[in-house]
C-alpha cells in the first residue's frame, strides 16, 4: 500500500467515512510492526492525539467496532461480522487510545477534525412543506391525503400518469452537502447536487410540453416521449429534449448556464428560440448572461457528470473555483486570506473523500496552510 494510500485510509477511518473492506485494508496494513508506528506518527501530528494513544479501554473499543461494523453493514452484518472481527485485535492493539472520542482526549479530538453542518432537504407541496430523512421509504401525499409518489430512500418516485386538468406543482430544495435524486410521473431521472433547487409538476398535461425549473445543478435521464418535448427552464435559458442525458450548471453565482450531453440530442435557445443551438454527445454549450452567442465545445463529459456517483474533478480550475464546490459538497465555509491563492489554477481528482483527505491533498501537494474551526478553515 502507497503512503498516500494509507493516509487516506486513516483519514476516512477517524472521521468515520471508512468502509468495512476500507478498514480490513487498513487492519491488515497494520499488521506490520513499522506500519503502526506510522499510523500513531500519523495521528499525533494531523490530530494531536498524544496521551490518549497511551492508554485505552479494550472493551469500550471492541464495542465501537461491534457497533460501527454493524451499522455499516445492516442486511449483510451477520455475514461479513466474523471476517471483519478477525482484524479487530490488531486494529485494538494498533490504535490504543486513538477511539477515544467519547473519553478524556475528545475535545482535542475534534478541534482538528471538521465538523459540517447538517441541513434537511426540504419539499415544497404547495403551501406545505416537509423534511426528507435520506434513510425513509414512504409515501408521499398532497394537501387532500392523496398519494402521490413514494419516497425510497435517497429518491423520490412520483406516481406515472398524465394529468387532464391543471398543473399541479412541487418544489424540492437540496441543501449544501447532500444530494438527492427525483423521478418525474413520466419515468424521468433526475439527479440533483447540493444546492439545488427543482420545480416539477407532479403529473404533466396530455398534449402539452414536460416543462421544469432549476436553479444549482443536475443531471437528467429523459425519458423519451415524442409527443410532449422536454424542456428545462434555467436563468440564463432554455433547453428543449425528447429523450436524453445531459448535464445542466446553473448556480446562481455562475456567469454562465453550462449543458453537457452525454447521450441524444438537445438544443439550447433564449426566448422564443432565438438563435437556436443543437448539442451532440460529447459537447457543451454555455449559456452567458448578458449574451446573445452560445458557444459550444467538444469536452470530457465525466469531468461533469463525476459529482454523480460522489467524485469532485477540478481541471484547470481556480482555487476559488475549488472551495465554492468544496463548500457546497461538505456544508463547510471556506474564509480564505490568501487572495493570491484563490487565482491559482490547479487539477485534481478526489473520489468519495473525506474533506479532510482533500485538504491534506493540498497541504501536502501545494503548501497550503489552513485552520479548523469546526466547519469553519480558513486558509491562511
Amino acid at each position: 500500500m502507497t503512503a498516500k494510500k494509507s493516509e487516506r485510509l486513516i483519514v476516512k477511518f477517524i472521521t468515520n467515512q471508512a468502509t468495512t473492506d476500507e478498514i480490513e485494508q487498513l487492519t491488515e496494513w497494520l499488521k506490520e510492526d513499522e506500519n503502526q508506528i506510522v499510523f500513531k506518527d500519523f495521528v499525533k501530528t494531523n490530530y494531536a492525539i498524544d496521551t490518549a494513544l497511551n492508554s485505552f479501554d479494550s472493551t469500550e473499543v471492541r464495542k465501537q467496532l461491534s457497533e460501527r461494523i454493524q451499522k455499516e453493514n445492516n442486511v449483510f452484518y451477520k455475514k461479513r461480522f466474523s471476517s471483519y472481527y478477525k482484524y479487530a485485535a490488531i486494529l485494538i492493539v494498533a490504535l490504543g487510545g486513538f477511539y477515544l472520542y467519547k473519553n478524556s482526549g475528545a475535545e482535542q479530538v475534534k478541534q482538528n477534525v471538521i465538523i459540517p453542518r447538517v441541513d434537511e432537504i426540504v419539499l415544497q407541496l404547495g403551501n406545505e412543506s416537509q423534511n426528507l430523512n435520506s434513510n425513509d421509504a414512504r409515501n408521499v401525499t398532497d394537501k387532500d391525503g392523496n398519494i402521490i409518489g413514494k419516497q425510497e430512500g435517497n429518491r423520490l418516485v412520483y406516481a406515472k400518469a398524465y394529468s387532464e386538468g391543471n398543473l399541479v406543482y412541487n418544489t424540492i430544495r437540496i441543501p449544501y452537502g447532500k444530494k438527492f435524486e427525483v423521478q418525474l410521473s413520466d419515468g424521468t431521472l433526475i439527479h440533483l447536487n447540493a444546492g439545488t433547487s427543482l420545480r416539477y409538476p407532479v403529473q404533466f398535461v396530455k398534449n402539452k410540453n414536460r416543462q421544469v425549473y432549476l436553479l444549482g445543478e443536475a443531471y437528467f435521464e429523459v425519458e423519451k416521449d415524442k409527443a410532449h418535448p422536454f424542456n428545462v427552464n434555467t436563468q440564463n435559458g432554455n433547453i428543449e429534449v425528447l429523450g436524453t442525458k445531459f448535464n445542466v450548471d446553473t448556480y446562481s453565482e455562475n456567469t454562465s448556464t453550462d449543458v453537457v450531453l452525454v447521450e441524444g440530442k438537445v438544443s439550447l435557445y433564449r426566448e422564443h428560440k432565438i438563435n437556436e443551438v443543437y448539442l451532440t454527445p460529447g459537447f457543451k454549450g454555455s449559456l452567458a448572461k448578458g449574451e446573445i452567442a452560445i458557444p459550444t465545445e467538444q469536452v470530457n463529459t465525466d469531468y461533469y457528470t463525476a459529482w454523480v456517483k460522489g467524485s469532485l474533478v477540478f481541471k484547470n480550475a481556480s482555487f476559488a473555483d475549488i472551495i465554492k464546490k468544496l463548500e457546497r459538497q461538505y456544508n463547510v465555509t471556506f474564509i480564505n486570506r490568501n487572495k493570491t491563492l484563490g487565482k491559482e489554477i490547479f487539477n485534481a481528482r478526489f473520489d468519495n473523500e473525506p474533506i479532510e483527505v482533500v485538504l491534506k491533498y493540498f497541504s501536502d501537494s501545494y503548501k497550503i496552510d489552513y485552520q479548523i474551526d469546526r466547519d469553519k478553515i480558513t486558509i491562511k
